[in-house]
């Protein structure tokens, strides 16, 4: 009888550039929503408030993508010093390097002999990667990538943002405020379930938090507007 091979599907390859793009596409959401929302309270004209939603896109794009390379850049250059660190080590001490993989695998489980023997033939394979891989916890599925957080959150941004301000660009003046919060929220919704399901949890779950979170910056939002009331 023939064996059918199942096709396992993991999600953790895509942590790096899914939680740029989850939280590059809620940030242009709820900030700009926020910014379109708190201007409209303020009483300020129709001009001003995709003016300023344009301008909190461009600068909350450059914002993210900025943000995300600095940080992922960081993690990327403690990895790339431990690698170092590691390549210096299995040259000058390849002996203690390679007990020290034999101890990891003994941890896991593996009788004395079997851990032996499983740490000579990766170090025979390739050291360096089998020392990232289970002393540093360094994979090439999770390694930083700088460039693609920043794009990931920048692009995410752009496209999240797009929806308050053609909302404040399209909607009648009279019903912008209730307009913007509506398909916001909608909004939300649909890229908190999306987000939840790709990572693997319940897209119900993952709609309601940030919705709530969208509903609560909105309201702070229009609070404030009122409160600098500017209309004559």
């Amino acid at each position: 009888m023939q064996r059918h091979r199942h096709k396992e599907i993991h999600r953790s390859e895509r942590v790096g550039w899914l939680r740029a793009a989850v939280l590059g596409a809620n940030d242009g959401i709820v900030s700009v929503a926020g910014l379109v929302v708190g201007i409209a309270a303020s009483g300020a004209s129709a001009a001003t408030m995709l003016a300023t939603g344009v301008a909190g896109t461009v600068a909350g794009a450059m914002s993210m993508a900025a943000g995300e390379y600095v940080s992922v850049q960081s993690q990327a250059d403690a990895e790339h010093a431990d690698l170092a660190t590691e390549r210096r080590e299995l040259h000058e001490d390849p002996h203690d390097e390679l007990e020290e993989l034999a101890g990891i695998y003994r941890r896991r489980g593996l009788s004395p002999e079997l851990a032996h023997e499983v740490a000579v033939q990766l170090t025979a394979h390739d050291a360096l990667a089998a020392h990232a891989r289970d002393e540093l916890g360094i994979t090439d599925e999770l390694r930083a990538r700088p460039l693609q957080a920043a794009a990931a959150s920048a692009s995410a941004f752009v496209a999240g943002a797009a929806l308050p301000v053609l909302t404040a660009l399209l909607a009648p003046a009279p019903l912008v405020t209730a307009a913007t919060i509506g398909s916001t929220l909608a909004g939300l919704s649909i890229t908190g379930a999306l987000a939840a399901h790709a990572g693997g949890a319940a897209p119900v779950r993952g709609a309601v938090r940030v919705v709530f979170w969208g509903a609560l910056a909105m309201a702070a939002a229009t609070a404030i507007g009122r409160l600098f009331h500017v209309a004559p």
